[in-house]
């Protein structure tokens, strides 16, 4: 008997995964930092700058070249992705390699990319320009260019007095979001309780004596 519970605990525990030695400190794979120095994408060149400035934005040397894509505002998720392939046809480093490892010419190419997306065959419907109603040519903005255009809109929006326009002169949402609990501005009125409604609310006795006079 005692045998058959021994079999029959050393089943339990090999189904649910316990170890006989619990006090065994866990094994480590040997492999497992070479692993790790794997994952490292690009090294520091001698030319390395620790510092490089992108489009009017400071960014770390160590940041490769499709994540700084990414930290510039105005450039999307999607709109990345195409550029990284553009800057792998078109230039002759690649969507690893750091930043501080670039040179002056090839961070005017990287520059002229992402300010010029359109002209390097990105389509227009990635665009935060598609039409530029000035020019009529489709652009895209980025940076401090892109805040004084989406400035100039709104302001166009206020001087010609459209409904739009006067949304953002009251401060209030634009693109028909509700406003009953949120996009409050101002001094805002809270629900009354039902109990203080009642007491506002004359009662009958005093309808009658009304009714009476």
């Amino acid at each position: 008997m005692e045998k058959i519970d021994d079999q029959k605990s050393e089943k339990t525990k090999a189904k649910f995964g316990q170890n006989k030695n619990v006090g065994e400190a866990p094994k480590v794979n040997p492999n497992a930092p070479k692993l790790v120095a794997a994952k490292k994408t690009g090294k520091e060149k001698d030319n390395f700058r620790g510092i490089i400035r992108i489009v009017g934005k400071d960014m770390p040397g160590q940041t490769t070249v499709k994540n700084a894509l990414r930290k510039v505002p105005g450039i999307g998720h999607n709109l990345s992705m195409s550029l990284t392939r553009i800057v792998l046809t078109k230039s002759d480093f690649k969507a690893d390699e750091l930043v501080g490892n670039l040179t002056d010419e090839q961070l005017r190419t990287f520059e002229d990319i992402i300010k010029n997306p359109a002209t390097h065959g990105v389509p227009t419907f990635l665009l935060n320009r598609p039409i530029d109603p000035e020019s009529g040519k489709p652009m895209h903005r980025v940076m401090a260019d892109l805040k004084f255009s989406v400035k100039n809109d709104i302001d166009k929006q206020v001087d010609i007095h459209s409904y739009r326009g006067w949304r953002h002169q009251m401060g209030q949402k634009v693109r028909g979001q509700r406003t009953r609990s949120t996009g409050r501005s101002g001094m805002t009125v809270g629900v009354m309780k039902k109990s203080l409604a009642k007491a506002a609310a004359p009662g009958p006795t005093g309808d009658k004596k009304d009714a009476k006079k």
